[in-house]
């Protein structure tokens, strides 16, 4: 996943955007993905990053992923654009959250062996 964290306005407005990515990264594992949520791994951690550690380890990261889930209002954050071009770099597969939701319901049906995960609707959790 990849989405807007940082807002000058302050702390409230990134806990928002903390708030909303790991409310897509819940709907992706009730969709049956394992999901690396970027967002809650460094939540409020202000202070010990100057913009670059948190970044090169989400791009490490990455480097694992199958695929991104670029979250709404990726396009005001460098470190989303960033790591958007790292995963197209990589080759790997991008969705955008909510436009793409139907095409990433037809992967979590039907999902490659790279991406299988042994949960089933039947272990899911419900809502």
């Amino acid at each position: 996943m990849a989405g807007k964290y940082r807002d000058m306005r302050g702390a409230w407005h990134v806990t928002r955007n903390i708030e909303a990515a790991r409310a897509v990264a819940r709907e992706l594992w009730l969709m049956g993905f394992a999901v690396i949520c970027p967002h809650s791994n460094t939540a409020l951690m202000d202070g010990i990053d100057t913009g670059e550690l948190f970044l090169d380890g989400d791009l490490a990261i990455l480097e694992r992923c199958d695929f991104i889930v670029m979250l709404p209002g990726w396009q005001e954050s460098s470190g989303a654009t960033a790591e958007l071009e790292h995963a197209r770099a990589l080759g790997l597969g991008v969705f955008i959250w909510p436009d793409d939701r139907e095409a990433l319901d037809t992967v979590a049906a039907e999902p490659p062996a790279c991406l299988r995960f042994p949960a089933t609707a039947e272990r899911r959790p419900t809502l």
